[in-house]
């Protein structure tokens, strides 16, 4: 905590966010630490390990994953576990090949298989205990409803195949990806599945519309722009242990080898071509606006939501930013709470997107080649921004309208009501105390 205040020193609003959220967490942690306790001693020990799992895999994923409505909340858990181990033996460089591949083939048919495991995993492999007790996750699995299953094991079926097709591709094994058309493939397979997957999942709980399922196009480039940023970021940790996905296509244009990138004699170029990365990871920002909008349940709004705003201030951070190519960038953590608390609504999430497209557009350089086709992608999101903004603000208003109106008519039915009331109880007094309404009526001409 410390250490966060003090990286958010001159950020005043970060400091705000982060006292909040220590009163905030302390506060809700100690009363409803009980009622967790009590739900999970009703839960299965597969269940539980499950959710042990999850922590222990993904901490950013299991805090928004455990925030889900119950019943959604355990199929995605079990979706990123189908999927945590089918990537836990896709990366996994120790397994041989021959023995890597029928494993990818037939990961459709395995996560069906009762008592499966798998011990082989090299020592160093930090996800490795996942394996040697999936059976907990099979177990859970077979318990799920039909049309969640049905959804997990299509992707699965999806992404493992296209695992083994680049496992056992030889080039993109020894020069990594080639064309920004084999990187945007490798991003639909990894994370664009992904995105379906999710998509999927939400519209079979009935919780949101059909149409967030069947959109494809959006629900694809929520998941490659997350994982392009991470792409982008990752670029010096990927490249010490001899992975390469940034494009070929795009650093080719700047540097003989990738790894020349990282030399100091090459930093206008490095920056140059981190650009053309940033500028490729934007071109998904307008659909990502679109599918949050389309979003309804707040519970799975904050949960789509909260990674885009990191992405968005990651790309941010990142633009022009050649501490990249020798060190781990990532945003201050008062910055993420902040996000957090905000990223509530599509109108805060609109307003996060259009800020941190500025601060873009105001590192943008004039000298760099990609100086122009950023300029129009920023003002292109901007567009969206203001147009989606205007959109949900005129709902917003046309519902806060409605509401008014309900109350009004609910306000008149209670004054009519009153009303009644009120000359019932005066027509039961005037018989009770023997009063006419003649009486009453020229008591009233009298006095006039």
């Amino acid at each position: 905590m410390a250490k966060a205040l003090i990286d958010s020193a001159f950020h005043p609003t970060e400091i705000i966010a982060l006292i909040q959220y220590k009163f905030t967490q302390s506060s809700s942690s100690s009363s409803s630490v009980l009622t967790r306790k009590e739900k999970i001693a009703c839960w299965r020990k597969s269940k539980i390990r499950c959710y042990e799992f999850l922590n222990l895999t993904s901490r950013s994923f299991a805090v928004v994953i455990q925030e889900l409505n119950e019943e959604l909340r355990d199929a995605v858990c079990l979706f990123y576990l189908v999927l945590r181990g089918l990537d836990t033996i896709e990366d996994d460089m120790t397994i041989p090949i021959e023995k890597k591949l029928p494993i990818l083939r037939d990961w459709e048919k395995i996560i069906a298989t009762d008592g499966w495991n798998f011990t082989e995993n090299g020592p160093d492999e930090k996800d490795r205990q996942l394996l040697v007790e999936y059976p907990v996750v099979i177990e859970e699995l077979e318990k799920l409803d039909t049309v969640y299953k049905e959804v997990i094991f299509d992707i699965a079926k999806r992404m493992s195949n296209g695992m083994a097709d680049y496992a056992t591709n030889a080039a993109h094994n020894e020069y990594g990806v080639n064309t920004i058309k084999d990187y945007d493939e490798y991003c639909f397979y990894v994370a664009g599945l992904v995105g379906l997957g999710l998509s999927n999942l939400f519209s079979a709980s009935g919780l949101e519309s059909p149409e967030v399922g069947k959109n494809t196009k959006l629900s694809i480039s929520m998941g490659l722009f997350l994982q392009k940023t991470n792409i982008i970021r990752d670029y010096l940790e990927d490249l010490n242990e001899n992975r390469r996905f940034w494009p070929k296509e795009i650093w080719s244009k700047y540097a003989s080898n990738l790894s020349d990138l990282k030399d100091p004699d090459h930093k206008k170029q490095a920056i140059d071509c981190l650009s053309n990365m940033c500028l490729d990871a934007l071109q998904h920002v307008p659909d990502c606006l679109v599918y949050m909008g389309n979003i309804r349940d707040q519970k799975i709004f904050n949960f789509c939501a909260i990674p885009q705003v990191m992405a968005i201030a990651t790309l941010a951070l990142v633009f022009k930013n050649y501490n990249i190519y020798l060190r781990n960038v990532k945003i201050r953590k008062g910055e993420t709470v902040k996000l957090i608390q905000k990223a509530t609504n599509i109108l805060n999430v609109i307003d996060i997107f259009r800020h941190y497209t500025q601060v873009i557009i105001t590192k943008n350089d004039s000298r760099d080649p990609n100086f122009l086709k950023i300029s129009i992608a920023c003002g292109q999101i901007k567009q969206w921004c203001q147009t989606l903004e205007a959109s949900h603000k005129l709902s917003s208003k046309s519902k806060a309208f409605n509401k008014t109106s309900e109350l009004n008519l609910f306000d008149a039915q209670l004054f009519i009501l009153f009303v009644l009331l009120l000359l019932a109880t005066t027509g039961w007094a005037m018989h009770l105390w023997g009063i006419h309404w003649e009486q009453v009526v020229n008591h009233l001409i009298f006095f006039n």
